[in-house]
């Protein structure tokens, strides 16, 4: 290890730890470090192997070909993802097994078994090839969470066409960046979608975006429900626009799967950029299909009469990796749900826990935060005796969140995998596996097996805190930028230039024990009087108080410390703001880490700005914090709460 000063100091500690629960361990996939040792031996075979459980129309004739920053994985392999999805379970019991059990906001539902979804997939990819796209178009997909989201991606990568999925929340101008930038010749949007009890007007946003996107050649729009099309009024433009319920009406149930190269383009995602433009992150075929595969049945240690839900929505690469691809490519039921989880009142998911006896269930810790703001009582209501297991996505949680979803959802019996992972890395790269791993609140633990991840300095040298590093490629890795290799190399690989290792953004530390914390964006870093602290320390100390719900800290300039840090606080719905309640959480922030962290000034807010994947925006906090005009709000769920949310923060200041 190296003793050079380290990119980020460490000051906040945990020791509380859980093993896994005899019963669940005396079951699971993974109950013993074998697997770790395995890859650690030979991490081509070990690959190779997982690679091996899907189906494959040509084997392939290297597994790895390693050109810094470029890999190709299983090369020569042909392989068809909707195929291994759908097809290969059609000849055993699995045929009549429900694969998408859907139920809408309102509470209309639909199941569809692999039979069921293998009819609809083929019918909509013939509809796909009689508009004329083929093997190599791109085709873009902005709809709300409905079944028709997970069924055109299938039938996308039924016919090779590879899809840029476009979150339904996102705005015209956002919508239209993305097709542009992939030049999509063809957009599947629906005449509207519901969230909190009001329809979103996704075919108005596609109308007013497909204006400037000369590529778009048609609009295949589905009717949300029956009368959505009259409530939300979607104009159809005669020879462009058709419906989609009329084409598949017409449509052959009999497509065959196109034999794809391993290698060939499987999707396009965008995601946001330091520099404003979204960048189109590119994943392959054979190698994403791999890890999604092995990462969803060791992590979720995915049995066959399980009933599994992740709450994100296919818009994000939570969806694609783990609500479509990886759970059907193991065969699984798979819960998706179209509305927030708030409505028509705060018990909704858990109501649907038990409606469907969901028994793995994997979240974002903002929504847990929000849960806890909530209170126990709205899930005291509901029979989770079904779960077993409950999981974490999208940024590092805080100890007290996980500890309430240890004992408030999982009722101290069910093992949770905090799991780390990004857009880019395509599928989970660091997580205890639930039956063998001795897991700690905050901690992803390990990297998962087959995947090299260490914590390096600036000039490269393993340390306890510092740089996340990823020093080997792995199967599901992005392959480029859509469009611009030159930044995919800039951004991912020039910290350490020339080393072939990738940078993925984030600091990080190893304990003790040598579990590895994400201390967040080394972009949100705070520099207070010499120490480089990380935000998810300081905001962990706040929600450990037992009036806090939720919390964002960013730094704002200080004469003398360089940085101060100012908290953004969000308490439980329980908690009332007291004359002294600023002077309590300083100090027990300086009690938990130390007088350094401090914070000098603590705003309470209502909400955070977040982005629609829940996000928390520090960066629009510290143009308020710093008094500067704040950026770019239209990624925010609700770009109203950071003006209401700066108005406070100067009259407080003034």
């Amino acid at each position: 290890m190296s003793d050079a000063r380290p990119a980020l100091d460490s000051f906040l500690e945990e020791d509380r730890k859980f093993p896994p629960p005899k019963e669940f361990a005396d079951s699971a996939h993974c109950a013993d470090d074998r697997l770790h040792q395995a890859a650690d031996a030979d991490i081509e075979g070990y690959w190779e192997a997982w690679a091996r459980e899907l189906d494959w129309f040509e084997p392939w004739t290297r597994v790895l070909e390693w050109t810094p920053p470029h890999a190709k994985w299983f090369v020569g392999g042909k392989l068809n993802v909707a195929y291994n999805c759908i097809d290969r379970h059609l000849d055993g019991a699995r045929r009549n097994k429900a694969a998408l059990i859907w139920e809408g906001e309102p509470g209309d539902t639909r199941t569809y078994t692999y039979w069921d979804l293998h009819r609809e997939v083929s019918k909509f990819a013939n509809v796909l090839k009689s508009l004329g796209v083929e093997k190599g178009d791109r085709v873009a997909i902005y709809l709300p969470m409905v079944p028709e989201a997970a069924i055109a991606m299938l039938a996308c990568a039924r016919v090779g066409a590879p899809h840029s999925v476009v979150f339904g929340g996102f705005s015209p101008d956002s919508l239209a960046d993305r097709i542009n930038d992939a030049e999509a010749k063809l957009l599947i949007t629906a005449d509207g979608g519901f969230r909190r009890g009001s329809v979103i007007q996704l075919k108005a946003n596609a109308d007013e975006a497909v204006e400037r996107c000369p590529s778009i050649e048609h609009v295949v729009v589905v009717r949300r429900g029956a009368g959505a099309s009259q409530l939300v009024g979607a104009h159809m433009h005669q020879g462009r626009d058709l419906w989609w319920h009329e084409l598949m009406e017409e449509a052959d149930a009999h497509c065959p799967a196109e034999p794809m190269d391993a290698e060939d383009l499987l999707y396009i995602l965008y995601t946001s950029g330091t520099t404003g433009k979204p960048k189109g992150v590119v994943h392959s075929t054979g190698g994403y299909l791999t890890q999604v595969y092995a990462t969803t049945k060791l992590v979720f240690d995915l049995k066959e009469d399980d009933v599994y839900w992740c709450t994100a929505d296919v818009g994000w690469v939570t969806g694609h990796s783990y609500i479509v691809y990886g759970p059907l490519a193991n065969g699984a039921t798979c819960v998706m749900y179209e509305g927030a989880p708030d409505w028509p009142d705060r018990g909704r998911f858990w109501q649907l826990c038990e409606k469907y006896g969901v028994t793995i269930f994997y979240t974002a810790p903002t929504a847990i935060r929000a849960f806890m703001r909530w209170g126990e009582s709205w899930v005291e209501r509901a029979d989770l005796s079904k779960l077993r297991l409950l999981g974490t996505v999208g940024e590092p949680i805080n100890p007290e969140a996980w500890m309430w979803y240890h004992e408030v959802i999982g009722k101290e019996r069910c093992p949770i995998v905090d799991t780390w992972w990004q857009t880019e890395t395509g599928a989970i790269m660091i997580t205890p596996l639930p039956g063998f791993t001795h897991t700690r609140p905050g901690t992803a633990t390990h990297p998962f097996p087959g995947i090299r991840a260490t914590i390096l300095d600036n000039d490269g040298n393993e340390a306890r805190g510092g740089y996340l590093a990823i020093t080997h490629p792995w199967p599901s890795m992005l392959r480029t930028i859509w469009g611009d290799d030159e930044r995919y190399r800039r951004t991912y690989w020039s910290r350490w230039e020339g080393r072939g290792i990738y940078f993925p953004g984030d600091g990080a530390k190893r304990d003790p024990d040598g579990y590895l914390w994400i201390l967040g964006r080394v972009d949100d870093v705070l520099n207070v009087a010499g120490h480089r602290i990380g935000t998810a320390e300081v905001e962990s100390a706040l929600v450990s108080h037992p009036e806090v719900a939720e919390a964002a800290v960013v730094g704002k300039h200080h004469e003398v410390k360089g940085q101060a840090i100012a908290a953004f606080v969000t308490l439980k719905e329980s908690a009332e703001i007291h004359d002294t309640l600023v002077e309590d959480l300083q100090d027990h922030v300086r009690d938990k880490i130390g007088s350094i962290a401090k914070p000098e000034a603590v705003i309470f807010t209502a909400e955070l700005p977040k982005t629609r994947s829940g996000k928390i925006m520090r960066r629009l906090l510290k143009d308020i914090a710093e008094g500067r005009a704040v950026g770019d709000t239209t990624t925010l769920a609700d770009p109203a709460v950071i003006h209401r949310l700066k108005e406070k923060y100067e009259g407080e200041e003034g």
